[in-house]
């Protein structure tokens, strides 16, 4: 009787199962990192000590590239977005029919870690971001952020997108579309991407920059006001812890 053969993993899985090793291997590493909490803590301390925002009220009649019209509000050049108005009826509700504001994005926003291998082990470029809303004006965020607005700007300069946009040479871990929050946006999806770097990549990086293992930023995703909605929804995504 011939005896079967093995069935022998195929390449996508194997890389697959190498990169799970990768990342539990820089959930359970802490020696290995490339900066402590105290310096990470002292790097987004500093940051906001010298940062601030400040917002002003104005009228919509008074943005002179904005044209208002009976069912939407939009830039004349069809750039960042547009805020439409929107009747809903749902059954189920304490409320059943309302009208409100929507925002509608001009194109498919990206939401992206670059990965990088620093002593053998796996580093997340995080970006301390400023953003209106944040309640410490900054929030850790993913390397790359472009949603709701419309990144093929010629007057946005995005540090890192070329990784993103197929431009650089790098490895794509990651990447599916997702769907924002329904009750605010319209119809949004954004594009949820991770990509590996090789040891080309520098170490040295933006002061609004720093790197930190898995393990450093499940730790800090147990407290608020450290990572933004954007970076905990695709480290759940991409970490099995």
């Amino acid at each position: 009787m011939q005896k079967k053969s093995e069935q022998q993993p195929g390449p996508v899985f194997s890389a697959f199962s190498e990169y799970k090793n990768e990342i539990l291997k820089s959930l359970l590493c802490e020696k290995e990192a490339r900066f402590s909490y105290e310096e990470i803590i002292s790097w987004f301390t500093n940051l906001k000590s010298m940062t601030d925002l400040q917002t002003d009220k104005c009228s919509v009649s008074d943005l002179s590239d904005w044209a208002i019209n009976r069912f939407s509000i939009s830039h004349r050049e069809n750039k960042y977005f547009e805020i439409l108005g929107i009747s809903s009826r749902i059954g189920g509700r304490e409320v059943t029919e309302w009208c409100q504001p929507i925002i509608r994005q001009r194109e498919t926003g990206i939401i992206g870690f670059i990965i990088r291998k620093i002593h053998n082990v796996y580093h997340l470029l995080v970006q301390a971001k400023i953003e209106p809303g944040n309640f410490d004006v900054l929030e850790m965020a993913p390397t790359v952020q472009c949603i709701t607005g419309s990144y093929r700007n010629p007057e946005y300069s995005v540090k890192y997108l070329e990784y993103f946009l197929g431009k650089k040479n790098c490895r794509v871990i990651y990447d599916t579309l997702q769907s924002e929050e329904g009750g605010r946006f319209f119809h949004e999806q954004n594009r949820n991407i991770v990509v590996l770097v090789d040891d080309e990549f520098p170490l040295k990086v933006d002061e609004d920059f720093i790197w930190m293992t898995f393990q450093q930023a499940k730790e800090f995703i147990k407290f608020n006001n450290y990572f933004n909605i954007e970076a905990r929804g695709l480290l759940t995504c991409i970490s099995p812890v």
